[in-house]
């Protein structure tokens, strides 16, 4: 019995309001239906809008990624989308509350 070929990354290292983000992905993960893989890892494990745990796994249709050119632009639209949600509002304003003491 032959097993896949592990599927290769590219690597992306990004700052997305003032949080280090590695965004790895496998376009092709599994080709056969056209899925690829996004890992988004924060540095430190910082919180973000898409995790509580500084790590996201992500499967997507690569097509949908092309669409917006890259695995990193597409990573920066979601967490844009994600920002706008009042709970992510009250977390950034806490801590620019907290860096002032």
């Amino acid at each position: 019995m032959t097993h896949p070929e592990p599927q290769a990354y590219e690597e992306t290292e990004i700052i997305w309001r003032g949080i280090v983000l590695t965004i790895r992905y496998a376009p092709n993960w599994c080709a056969t239906v056209g899925m690829g893989h996004i890992e988004v890892i924060s540095d430190a494990r910082q919180v973000s809008p898409i995790t509580q745990t500084g790590y996201k796994s992500h499967f997507i249709h690569a097509e949908q990624v092309s669409q917006f050119g890259s695995a990193a632009q597409y990573v920066v639209a979601w967490l844009e989308q994600e920002a706008k949600a009042e709970s992510w509002k009250r977390h950034e304003a806490e801590a620019r509350q907290l860096s002032l003491f």
